[in-house]
């Protein structure tokens, strides 16, 4: 029998299994189970996704198992799961179509559906097509009930009961034609932003650039854009990013920061610039890779009321005693399991269906 206690318990064996891969070290670990069959296989997983996606670097491969597996842990599972009616009587089959911005990216979505009790049916972006697949496997060997319930496709999808989409604004208005006969949550582009007050600390600044940097500003939870009071000094933004000077080292983050450096320059765009991040004014939330956008802000009350009317665009909010729900400096990329992209209750939509 697949009870919501078994599989609360596989996917904190799943946690235990992700434990053992950390930018600290990877070693194997007592007591994990099916380590015989998964660790060395796993390792090879990660090095394919490594070899398959050049933003895909090690740290930050780890980095998401690492941030998997303290998520995975028994105790946050009950926690995310005990205020929602999770008697779901007859399982349905939920289509899930996945972006491959960051690793592992659509595992919120898959870890919802299965813990809920519905079949999942993926597709996968081929960014991203290594780990889960795995990690399916992993679980089916721990919790056999979940055999048959999880399948992955390439072709169009076809026979399911619901549908969570996540792409461009482009591809979400393809998705909200496409599935507008069936339920779906369909998630657009989103940037996260943070809000600085001149009286941030160093050690702030340094944790902010673990949000602007982390995953090469690819995530939705990435900062992109910054408000600042009128005439801010971004000295202290600046010493804050120089801790992650080392990113201008990857190629592809190179690359992109010449280029966009070129554009800004031939278009006469004012820019301030350390080597390898420039910020300009702007007043779009989306910037491109190597850059972040600011815009001044004159009263916080005001900033308040636009960043409500225009909440559709945001994710997070990274600020200090600035605004209900925002996020500490340099945890964007920390999520716990009941702070839903979007703010949409992944777990309610599928209780629902």
């Amino acid at each position: 029998m697949n009870s919501i206690q078994n599989r609360v318990q596989a996917f904190a064996k799943l946690g235990q299994f992700l434990s053992q891969f950390s930018r600290k070290e990877i070693r194997q670990k007592e007591g994990v189970l099916h380590n015989n069959l998964f660790f060395d296989g796993f390792l090879h997983q990660i090095k394919l996704t490594e070899e398959n996606n050049a933003w895909f670097t090690r740290n930050n491969i780890l980095f998401s198992l690492e941030s998997w597996s303290k998520a995975l842990e028994a105790q946050n599972i009950q926690k995310w799961i005990e205020n929602e009616n999770m008697n779901n009587p007859k399982p349905k089959t939920v289509a899930i179509i996945m972006a491959g911005n960051i690793p592992l990216v659509g595992f919120h979505d898959f870890l919802s559906v299965l813990i809920v009790g519905h079949n999942v049916l993926i597709k996968q972006s081929s960014n991203d097509k290594y780990l889960l697949p795995f990690l399916a496997k992993y679980l089916e060997y721990v919790e056999p009930s979940f055999k048959n319930t999880i399948s992955f496709t390439k072709e169009k999808l076809t026979d399911f009961d619901a549908v969570i989409a996540t792409g461009s604004n482009n591809t979400a208005r393809y998705f909200e034609y496409y599935f507008k006969d069936k339920p779906s949550i369909i998630r657009k582009n989103r940037n996260s932003i943070a809000v600085l007050q001149g009286n941030e600390t160093e050690i702030e600044m340094e944790a902010l650039s673990e949000d602007v940097f982390r995953y090469f500003g690819l995530g939705c939870r990435s900062v992109s854009k910054l408000f600042v009071p009128r005439n801010y000094n971004f000295d202290n933004f600046f010493k804050g990013m120089y801790k992650q000077r080392s990113i201008i080292e990857n190629k592809k983050y190179a690359n992109n920061y010449d280029y966009n450096k070129a554009v800004y320059l031939m278009s006469e765009f004012d820019i301030l610039e350390n080597g390898f991040l420039m910020i300009k004014e702007d007043t779009s939330y989306s910037s491109p890779i190597a850059s972040v956008f600011y815009e001044y802000y004159d009263d916080l009350v005001d900033l308040k009321i636009k960043l409500h009317q225009e909440k559709e665009y945001i994710q997070c909010i990274v600020a200090k005693n600035f605004i209900e729900q925002e996020i500490t400096f340099g945890k964007t990329q920390q999520p716990a399991l009941w702070d839903y992209a979007d703010g949409i209750n992944t777990l309610a939509f599928l209780n629902e269906i």
